[in-house]
């Protein structure tokens, strides 16, 4: 799965960069092995901050997922990206262990 966000609207019309280097994501996924088609995005939280899993459901689809087994590995451009929280950034270390799910961002696993 790839996780994209960034924490406000205000940044989504500055930063299109990052939303593009977020998005480019996909192809890192496939560099890593993984078919296109068994490649999802989620990106339910554009514009949304980071500080809480509250108020993220594309955060708790990918924590719910995590937890189903349904995914092998979590990119994200940069771990800020997944949480600000330690609470929220522990579970998720937490239940991709748990499941052997990897966590990776651009510059590895």
């Amino acid at each position: 799965m790839v996780y994209i966000r960034q924490s406000t609207p205000q940044q989504l019309e500055r930063h299109q960069e990052s939303t593009r280097l977020q998005y480019a994501l996909v192809e890192r996924a496939r560099q890593f092995g993984w078919e296109a088609g068994a490649i999802v995005v989620i990106d339910d939280d554009q514009g949304r901050s980071g500080a809480s899993m509250e108020g993220r459901p594309g955060f708790q689809r990918l924590v719910a997922e995590v937890g189903l087994g349904h995914v092998g590995m979590v990119l994200g451009v940069e771990m800020s990206r997944l949480a600000r929280s330690c609470r929220d950034w522990h579970q998720l270390l937490e239940i991709c262990a748990l499941f052997d799910t990897l966590i990776a961002d651009v510059d590895g696993v």
